[in-house]
């Protein structure tokens, strides 16, 4: 069984012949691992055999990136979206945000004049041949991107971010649905020039260790309607969605179904996430990914993370619907020979013993599009500064617009959103 294959059964809560797995080491962690045993000339996600490829485009304002101040542990820079960040020299935890580019309308205003899609946003060259080669490899293919209330903590500092979300919604939901309308061109000019896709990956941290950080009321005002379009967009593409959303989301995760989320990453364990509860509560709405706490993976007790993994699995990949991941990312501070025991545990405890190969379809299962999601009736909204003269939305049984083949002469005008020319 293929990658695709595999994902895409415990996506559409069907049983694989194992729990696909994918992870996120740092590379501190991987800088580790080499002096451990990983050989040099390999990567983990080859190495480790992990199931999902992604391919993204330069989505930011384009600012020169410079840098500032270097010693032997920290590095400051200006960043693509106008800032400045401090990190470790090592890139082993989160940047320290030193200045960000927004602070009031009028610096919003000059950012957005730069948000405008274009080709040279995308890898043509290396990019393209990359992701055929993953499709013929057999990956999970996605498109990838961050967006809303994570995006713009690259541009405006989380405290005033989050007063804004409070005192001007309206505000915040311009800049959140201008980011995702820029993803969708983006992708559009990606998928109908020859990358192809099996799903959307989006980024937006929305919790943090004891809750939400704003209630699933400012969601509404701020995300619903840029999330709907961004879900019913890779919809009527036959493209899964998923969403990296760290922290403690629970209470935000009927919302999420709504707008038509399919999975749900990574389910952080000290921030309080739970996939067993998760599961037996919306299990049959919601495929869920990760949950595997990386603290148990460093403790000198091997049988903790053997019965972390026991526990949960007996219970997450039931009927389908799971993908294995670390809850979070993998820290230095996990060996590389602890790492290895990991992967055999979840190997060991992914199969499913009832699965055959009768099971599997003569043809590939398609991705299937959820209608709540679709049509998204938006006649008066405007896609940079263009009035649409038509709903954006793409019916659910609409053909999907075939790729530009090999030798074909490329098509630099007339954008194409949902099938529909600008």
């Amino acid at each position: 069984m293929t990658s695709r294959e595999r994902v895409l059964r415990a996506l559409n809560h069907k049983i694989p012949d194992r729990v696909p797995i994918q992870d996120t080491p740092w590379a501190a962690t991987v800088n580790r691992w080499r002096k451990e045993g990983l050989p040099e000339d390999i990567s983990p996600e080859e190495y480790f055999e992990y199931e999902f490829v992604f391919f993204g485009a330069d989505l930011s304002p384009r600012f020169p990136v410079k840098t500032i101040e270097k010693n032997e542990e920290y590095i400051i820079t200006t960043t693509p979206m106008g800032g400045k960040i401090k990190n470790h020299r090592d890139y082993s935890t989160t940047p320290e945000i030193i200045e960000r580019p927004i602070k009031t309308k009028d610096d919003w205003k000059e950012i957005k004049k730069r948000l405008n899609p274009d080709w040279t946003r995308i890898d043509w060259a290396t990019g393209l041949a990359n992701n055929q080669t993953a499709m013929e490899d057999g990956k999970f293919v996605c498109f990838s991107a961050a967006c809303g209330y994570d995006a713009l903590q690259s541009y405006m500092k989380s405290e005033q971010l989050l007063i804004t979300i409070a005192e001007d919604p309206d505000w915040v939901k311009d800049m959140v649905m201008t980011l995702a309308e820029l993803i969708i061109v983006t992708a559009e000019l990606m998928i109908n020039n020859g990358f192809k896709f099996d799903g959307a990956f989006l980024y937006n941290d929305m919790g943090y260790r004891n809750g939400l950080l704003f209630s699933p009321e400012s969601y509404k005002k701020t995300h619903y309607e840029a999330d709907r379009l961004l879900y019913g967009y890779f919809h009527s593409k036959g493209m899964k969605t998923l969403l990296h959303s760290c922290g403690n989301v629970t209470e935000l995760v009927p919302l999420l179904i709504e707008v038509g989320l399919d999975c749900l990453e990574p389910l952080e364990v000290k921030a309080g996430m739970d996939v067993i509860s998760l599961k037996e509560k919306y299990g049959d709405q919601l495929a869920f990914m990760g949950n595997i706490d990386v603290r148990l993976m460093a403790d000198e007790d091997p049988s903790k993370i053997e019965e972390e993994i026991k526990k949960k699995f007996e219970v997450a990949k039931r009927n389908g619907g799971y993908i294995y991941h670390s809850d979070h990312s993998i820290p230095k501070n996990v060996s590389f020979q602890q790492y290895c025991r990991v992967m055999e545990l979840v190997k060991r405890y992914g199969v499913y013993p009832e699965y055959t190969e009768e099971q599997m379809p003569t043809v590939p299962e398609k991705v299937e599009v959820v209608p709540e999601t679709k049509p998204i009736e938006k006649p008066s909204r405007r896609l940079f500064g263009k009035k649409e003269k038509e709903p954006v939305a793409q019916k659910p049984d609409e053909p999907v617009k075939p790729v530009q083949q090999e030798g074909e002469p490329e098509k630099k005008k007339g954008i194409r959103i949902f099938g529909r020319k600008k």
